[in-house]
């Protein structure tokens, strides 16, 4: 059988040695690049190429970063976390980023996966990271994972999440730290000020007149914050789904309590909630939808709800002209 191998020209065996040695090269720089010290900027870079997932995150590093940064939003307007599925497109992105910055605590479902293979070569961080757990709300009794991840409805969960991303970019471009530190300091001021504003806000609503019900269990923190009873028809994630006895107990709950108004969010199908209202009117007792409120997504650019604070403020005057 040897003798009926084909002998290589020595050309050929020259392009084999040249290929073997480019993989080789290739393999080298690519185990460089992915080793997590190497992790900060090249001085001399353009402006840092920011992935992030949900929008309230892409408003805040856009707010910190300035003109240092460059932010792409994988989801936009009216996109649900909790089901997302990154396209092939989206792992280009991520794969392309200087660095990607996330909700954690399980909001984007699935692609926990990508982000944790993705942190072994670039700053991956969950902007969640640094609240202490012992003030997070427990997931797993509304259908989701350990913890409830809607941190950004209370407003002082957001500030640390503000505080993590200028420390991951302080850490990541020394060289604008001061930059970094300067619009933290002006927007974290903002935040305070906008927590003071909800709290305001929420008192104008009779004590009695402070429930808040939505299609999914997205409003905890904001209940737990700012002294409003909170219920959703989904759990936490609306990736579990509610059936009919879902429906006949908040159904129930807001003809016992007299409930006049709900409310459905802009991520969700408006059927949940109409199935509410039909079932509580059969029993003679109208419920109206108070408005729609932004929940896991902020509003279109343009809109009143086009930035985290906006969004924020949004809610809060929906709801408390609703309930008032």
């Amino acid at each position: 059988m040897d003798e009926l191998k084909v002998k290589k020209s020595p050309l050929q065996r020259a392009k084999m040695t040249l290929s073997i040695l480019a993989f080789i090269v290739i393999a080298a720089c690519s185990k460089v690049e992915g080793e997590p010290g190497h992790q900060q900027r090249a001085e001399g870079e353009g402006p840092i190429h920011i992935v992030t997932t949900i929008g309230m995150i892409t408003d805040v590093v856009q707010e910190i970063g300035g003109e240092e940064v460059k932010v792409q939003g994988l989801m936009g307007p009216g996109v649900d976390p909790h089901l997302y599925k990154a396209s092939q497109g989206d792992i280009q992105k991520l794969d392309d980023a200087d660095m990607i910055l996330y909700g954690g605590l399980h909001l984007e479902g699935k692609m926990q996966e990508i982000f944790e293979k993705l942190e072994q070569r670039k700053p991956t961080v969950a902007v969640s990271k640094n609240i202490d757990p012992s003030v997070l709300r427990s997931g797993k009794d509304a259908g989701g994972s350990q913890y409830d991840p809607h941190i950004w409805f209370n407003v002082k969960h957001w500030v640390s999440a503000a505080e993590t991303i200028r420390d991951t970019l302080v850490e990541y471009d020394p060289d604008h730290a001061a930059v970094y530190k300067q619009n933290a300091e002006a927007y974290i001021a903002e935040l305070n000020a906008l927590d003071a504003e909800v709290r305001e806000r929420i008192a104008e609503i009779p004590e009695a007149g402070r429930v808040l019900v939505t299609a999914h269990d997205a409003f905890g923190y904001f209940g737990d914050a700012y002294g409003i009873r909170v219920m959703g028809l989904q759990g936490i994630s609306t990736a579990s789904e509610y059936g009919s006895k879902d429906v006949s107990k908040l159904r129930d709950f807001l003809v016992e309590n007299q409930i006049k108004a709900v409310f459905v969010e802009s991520s969700i199908p408006t059927k949940s909630m109409e199935a509410v209202i039909a079932g509580a009117k059969e029993m003679g007792h109208d419920v109206k939808i108070g408005g729609e409120l932004f929940s896991d997504s902020m509003g279109e650019p343009g809109s009143d709800a086009d930035t985290y604070i906006k969004m924020l403020r949004h809610n809060v005057n929906t709801i408390a002209a609703a309930l008032k």
